[in-house]
């Protein structure tokens, strides 16, 4: 299609000064670019149309992760005195 109307990831690195030349740059023209990049996004990432037990677990795993390292020097200190 024409250069104008691909996206950014579409655009060789020998067209990208073209390409950059398209765009429109205005207040208007930027913040539609924005409006275009955040629905793709939450297209993509946040609105999943098919869930699954993968993004429980991995939230989960997380959790316990954050969780373990916000009390490591708690834990270390416990597990050094049942040692001794």
């Amino acid at each position: 299609g024409p250069l104008s109307e691909r996206r950014l990831m579409d655009v060789r690195l020998g067209e990208l000064p073209a390409w950059l030349a398209t765009c429109e740059l205005s207040p208007q023209g930027l913040l539609g670019g924005v409006r275009k990049a955040w629905s793709s996004y939450y297209d993509k990432y946040i609105n999943v149309k098919r869930g699954g037990p993968a993004g429980i677990s991995m939230l989960l795993a997380g959790y316990c992760l954050l969780s373990y390292g916000w009390n490591y020097q708690h834990i270390s200190k416990i597990s050094f005195l049942v040692s001794v």
